[in-house]
């Protein structure tokens, strides 16, 4: 579907997102956004957790409304969901209590499409996603597989140009998975979809490799696109090709080259430093892995990702957990141990959590706060309320919660406290808690 001279249906302009924390903050989502998506393209956005992938997306369609800058669709302001554009949702998004011909006649009845013109191309788009014959079903008679293909469905019958996907892939198997995407491109390549241009968002490198003519990477906190990577190969696209892997290489590249700092000496961690969502157990096993693997503590990550079945969201706070331990190192899309790192993966149960324990103090402020707080206190205890009301001097209390639920985990794992999750309360690691009433 590649055109020689292509118009642009959809262009972001400086496009600034902000909400506002429970606590009346202001908390910036996504900065500056420039982007266009031209007829006869499709366009990955890819980028770790917390780079406003979503957000972005919702902004593009209309369902949410920009900050600062301006979304325009074919030259016309988007200022609320617009015809012409259509959603694709990683949840379904299907009402249960409705057939599977009702959930796609849904967005029809909005436009006010009569019933029987609702009913014909209701049951054309059931026939095109391969459902016929499941017209009266209800979701819960579906698989997930099944489920999803409604919602293309429902996306389709509106007959739009362009089409928005969050990650509609991500909740299905991998044969599912791979089945849908094979489907999809082979209604895009033979134009039985009026669909002109594709806009997806999606964690998996490899599926933005495959899918995309483009893929724009996001950096994180705020989002902004970092960079453009255009993939020209020919579809169908196989893994095993070279090319293809060169591709991904390329992208995780990008993914683990830090922005160069602009002072030379970076400045320390504070009490507030955002701990990626690292679970001790999983971190160990992505350092053992490494020290296993054929290059003996340097490891290619789109290699690791695939034998680990990792995808960027799960792979990478790994990676940013053993970084930030001074465990291992991210070079040019490459992970390697250091000698601290090596040694924690080689030790005993008992050498690792002393290890640990010294890598906590020495690079995570919060948890040796915390463990000085429990040393220094009479009573060796202190409720975790407390330290989530200094977090939140620094971030959302949602976003409090999950790191203070990062520093716990890490810290138990260490023996430097303990937890008491009923009661709420942290204390020193020798002490018995006395029972919650």
């Amino acid at each position: 579907m590649v055109q020689a001279t292509r118009d642009t249906l959809l262009q972001a302009t400086h496009l600034t997102k902000r909400f506002t924390t429970p606590e009346g903050k202001p908390f910036t989502v996504l900065d500056g956004i420039n982007l266009e998506l031209k007829e006869g393209e499709i366009v990955a956005l890819l980028g770790r957790s917390g780079s406003g992938k979503s957000t972005l997306l919702r902004c593009l369609s209309g369902l949410l409304l920009p900050s600062e800058g301006e979304v325009r669709y074919r030259g016309q302001a988007v200022r609320g969901p617009m015809p012409g554009m259509a959603m694709v949702f990683q949840s379904f998004a299907l009402f249960p209590w409705l057939t599977v011909q009702q959930n796609v006649e849904l967005g029809l009845e909005a436009m006010g499409i009569p019933a029987p013109e609702r009913r014909r191309r209701a049951l054309e788009a059931i026939d095109l996603i391969g459902l016929d014959g499941f017209e009266k079903a209800f979701p819960k008679e579906l698989s997930g597989g099944m489920r999803q293909r409604v919602g293309f469905a429902r996306a389709l019958v509106t007959e739009p140009e362009v089409l928005f996907m969050d990650e509609p892939f991500s909740a299905l198997d991998v044969l599912t998975a791979e089945t849908l995407r094979s489907e999809l491109l082979e209604l895009w390549g033979s134009g039985r979809i009026p669909i002109q241009s594709i806009l997806l968002v999606t964690h998996n490198i490899e599926e933005a490799v495959l899918l995309a003519d483009r893929i724009l990477v996001l950096a994180a906190n705020p989002g902004r696109i970092r960079a453009e990577v255009a993939v020209r190969l020919p579809h169908p696209r196989e893994r095993e090709d070279f090319a293809f892997q060169e591709l991904v290489e390329e992208v995780y590249r990008i993914l683990t080259t830090r922005p160069t700092p602009e002072r030379a000496t970076p400045e320390p961690l504070t009490l507030g430093h955002r701990l990626p969502k690292a679970p001790v157990g999983a971190l160990t096993g992505l350092l053992e892995r490494v020290a296993e693997g054929p290059d003996y503590g340097k490891e290619d990550l789109p290699r690791l990702a695939e034998e680990m079945r990792l995808e960027v969201d799960d792979l990478f706070p790994l990676l940013d957990a053993a970084e930030l331990l001074g465990l291992a190192v991210l070079q040019e899309g490459d992970v390697r141990l250091t000698p601290e790192g090596q040694r924690f993966a080689q030790a005993d149960l008992e050498e690792r959590k002393k290890i640990f324990a010294e890598r906590l103090l020495l690079h995570v402020p919060l948890v040796g706060h915390i463990h000085r707080v429990l040393q220094t206190r009479p009573t060796g205890r202190a409720p975790e309320e407390r330290f989530l009301r200094e977090l939140e001097d620094y971030m959302s209390t949602e976003d409090a919660e999950a790191v203070l639920a990062t520093a716990i985990d890490w810290g138990r794992y260490a023996e430097l406290f303990e937890y008491d999750y009923n009661a709420g309360v942290l204390y020193k690691n020798e002490e018995v808690p006395s029972p919650t009433p």
